[in-house]
């Protein structure tokens, strides 16, 4: 049993998503930070002067019920971006690269090596006396089927 935990454990692919969880982790604090002092300030201004951000309250008394969409907006950026620098930094690449493991990896088939000159003559005499045979058993057939006709 523990052994198949040792094996699980050491596979390649878990460790290389260890690697992605801390690096994605990582650049997901990046890329929030990011948003939340670039984009949020860009998408606030865009809501207005006095706005709390691009939202609407659903009663103006109760501050508890602001619509975000300005949230909702940075999360989708953040998505896009978190995306977009996974795939392009690490997977793309990624990918490229077992490609061009799995073909030089891969076995090439040896190219056949041509018959030397006399054994493709012998060959060659072993399928015409092949042949000969076939046509005279069957010609043998028809001359037995023919002389049975006769009598």
């Amino acid at each position: 049993m523990l052994k198949g935990f040792k094996d699980f454990i050491l596979r390649g692919n878990v460790i290389e998503l260890a690697i992605a969880v801390v690096i994605g982790s990582a650049f997901t604090a990046l890329v929030a930070a990011f948003t939340t002092n670039i984009i949020n300030p860009v998408i606030a201004a865009a809501g207005g002067v006095n706005a709390d951000g691009l939202g609407f309250r659903i009663w103006q008394d109760n501050p508890a019920t602001f619509i975000n969409f300005g949230a909702v907006l940075t999360a989708m950026v953040t998505f896009v971006i978190t995306a977009a620098v996974v795939y392009f930094i690490f997977v793309a690449p990624m990918n490229k690269i077992n490609s061009m493991v799995k073909n030089r990896l891969s076995t090439e088939e040896p190219e056949e090596e041509p018959l030397p000159a006399d054994t493709a003559l012998l060959a060659e005499i072993r399928d015409l006396l092949k042949e000969v045979a076939i046509s005279n058993r069957s010609t043998e057939r028809d001359s037995d089927l023919d002389s049975d006709n006769i009598r």
